[in-house]
């Protein structure tokens, strides 16, 4: 947690990260994240594409609340992100003043957690517009004017229109959003990355599985001929370096040795 204290885990813009969860939780917080930059790019446009892709997030993002208590998962992580900074307090090599404001901003997005009536996005869930879509996107080219005539309806109103309603809908996702944001911030900057090899085009390493491990960050220069593949668990991971293409069938691991950044954020 120190790392995260002195804000020093930010990569430089010259460089490519790869990041890989350790567990279900954080595998679900980085797709939840992904999911909600992308909406946050698009909803920002008016172009009838950029209104479909924004709604096409939020119905990803609804399919993942439908099989996951993501509130219970992230009040859980954020009560023990909170757990751990306390015992930092008595450490006197450490900023209080951040520490502090780290634990403000944990209350924070709890307090807003615990604000959530029910269900997060429950009125979505219940939209008969919004399920529509959901069916027919399961169809390659599903959405189509002729199959949905009231979303080829709405997608025709100025964009104004579109994107208030686009920004209520995703409204409804702000509290865990943020909270998901901390919870992911805390967890990258509790490690630092550090100069590693990889010998070969290959790395291994076996984690502890008493250590509360829950992501893997790899950066590489921006301009290497090569890309991190990861895979791996609780207990080890891999990571082969591989030779980008788009014309060979697969890529090929690289036969050199291979100069990287490593974290293995535990926290």
């Amino acid at each position: 947690m120190e790392a995260a204290l002195d804000n020093q885990s930010h990569p430089a813009a010259q460089q490519v990260l790869y990041e890989h969860p350790l567990n279900e939780r954080a595998r679900t917080f980085l797709r939840l994240e992904y999911l909600f930059d992308q909406a946050a790019h698009h909803v920002r446009r008016s172009s009838e594409w950029d209104s479909r892709a924004t709604l096409t997030c939020i119905l990803e993002i609804l399919s993942i609340f439908s099989n996951t208590n993501i509130k219970s998962e992230a009040l859980k992580e954020l009560e023990r992100h909170a757990s751990n900074l306390k015992r930092l307090e008595q450490n006197p090599d450490i900023d209080r003043r951040q520490l502090g404001s780290l634990l403000d901003d944990i209350d924070v997005r709890v307090d807003g957690l615990h604000g959530i009536n029910g269900q997060i996005a429950s009125e979505l869930k219940t939209s008969e517009f919004l399920i529509s879509i959901r069916q027919r996107s399961a169809i390659p080219g599903g959405t189509c004017d002729f199959d949905l005539p009231a979303f080829h309806y709405w997608l025709q109103q100025p964009s104004s229109k579109r994107n208030d309603d686009l920004y209520r809908w995703l409204h409804n996702f702000d509290s865990i959003g943020q909270a998901i944001q901390l919870i992911l911030k805390l967890t990258r900057g509790s490690t630092d990355l550090k100069p590693t090899i990889a010998h070969d085009g290959v790395y291994q390493e076996t984690l502890d599985p008493k250590m509360p491990f829950q992501l893997v960050r790899i950066a590489l220069p921006a301009g290497v001929p090569y890309f991190a593949e990861l895979s791996g668990g609780r207990h080890r991971f891999t990571a082969r370096f591989l030779q980008f293409s788009t014309i060979e069938q697969r890529a090929r691991q690289t036969e050199q040795d291979v100069d990287f950044e490593l974290a293995c954020c535990v926290i």
